[in-house]
């Protein structure tokens, strides 16, 4: 008798965990994460998308320009590599053809500028594209997206030099700043690069922009500002989730790569810091793609130490922005004006919501 109370014990609390798990991480079921997934992508196609220029709109409304500035296909590209991972089909492909229009040979090495025309090219823009091409890379071996990156990686060299002492640029033809948004992802290409190859030249180079970004734009709390300016040295005190999301990202990386205690334990302080840093009043800032740049810093750590309390409050947003931020359209975002990085930013929200598998169906 005794043996079968404690069984039963054993049941109920297995059950009641399960429960409790569910709700109090707000996380629904994979189905509805897919049911999502499936209206964002039918209304970026629908709203977005121009089929016949093979290229997309910035925003529904007015918009700057006849097509999309390049930056939002960044964030579409890592979107649609993360709902290929869950198994939807060849939703990279007309991204990749997209951003193709944006590609050019100027010197000093090829790249991506900022629009289809001759224009501006930006650090940051060209390496959220490797990162998502070396993501794709890692699923499908397709030498493309690996040739893609490290030519990318080449042209990103030419922006750093020693002035404040080290660091990448911002902008190509307006070297006035040095940015954590273009500094902690060149950290993360040059760590998949190096995870890829094995050459160790990548890694020194991640090590070399990591202590540079810590130095810098490193917050006593673990915080990242978001740029010095060259000319005065002075720093821009400014803070961005997916700042301080890459940096989060890069430490988790490089435990993984070092298995050196110094960056999980770096990874903790940034993610608790982080946290507190940002969500106020039960909600982060409203940028949405930002937040999701933010969100992969967590799930890098995720990996390592396996606690959901981390996750907790990125989960109950992502379901704050589905339930209040959503139009009659399911176009998601703040006013009229909907912008296809924050329809993207979403995309990726809940595919990666959808491949944690917390819950069974």
């Amino acid at each position: 008798m005794r043996s079968y109370f404690r069984n039963f014990s054993c049941f109920i609390f297995a059950i009641t965990v399960t429960a409790f798990t569910q709700h109090s991480f707000g996380q629904n079921s994979k189905k509805e994460y897919l049911n999502r997934i499936n209206i964002i992508q039918q209304n970026i196609n629908k709203f977005f998308y121009v089929e016949d220029k093979g290229l997309y709109l910035e925003t529904i409304g007015k918009h700057e320009k006849p097509f999309s500035y390049l930056w939002p296909l960044c964030a579409l590209i890592q979107a649609t590599n993360e709902t290929e991972t869950l198994g939807y089909k060849n939703t990279m492909k007309p991204v990749v053809k997209a951003i193709n229009q944006y590609y050019t040979n100027e010197p000093p090495s090829p790249s991506y500028q900022s629009y289809i025309n001759k224009s501006s090219r930006f650090y940051d823009d060209n390496q959220w594209i490797a990162i998502a091409y070396l993501d794709a890379y890692n699923r499908t071996k397709d030498a493309f997206y690996l040739d893609k990156s490290k030519e990318i990686y080449s042209w990103l060299l030419t922006g750093y030099d020693e002035k404040t002492g080290g660091g990448l640029y911002w902008k190509e033809d307006e070297k006035t700043s040095k940015n954590t948004c273009s500094n902690g992802p060149n950290i993360l290409i040059s760590l998949q690069l190096y995870k890829i190859t094995k050459e160790k030249k990548y890694l020194d180079t991640a090590l070399l922009v990591y202590d540079w970004t810590n130095k810098t734009l490193r917050s006593s709390e673990g915080i990242f500002y978001d740029a010095i300016k060259v000319a005065s040295s002075k720093i821009d005190y400014a803070t961005y989730t997916y700042n301080t999301g890459t940096m989060l990202q890069a430490n988790a990386l490089l435990y993984e790569i070092t298995n050196d205690d110094k960056y999980l334990n770096e990874a903790k302080i940034i993610a608790t810091a982080a946290e507190k840093h940002f969500y106020q009043q039960d909600k982060l800032p409203d940028h949405y793609w930002f937040n999701v740049v933010f969100m992969r810093g967590y799930l890098e750590l995720y990996k390592i130490e396996k606690d959901l309390n981390r996750l907790n409050f990125l989960i109950k947003d992502a379901e704050r922005i589905w339930n209040n931020e959503r139009d009659e359209n399911n176009l998601l975002g703040k006013g009229k004006n909907k912008s296809l990085i924050m329809q993207a930013g979403m995309l990726e929200f809940y595919a990666r919501l959808a491949q944690l598998h917390l819950t069974k169906s």
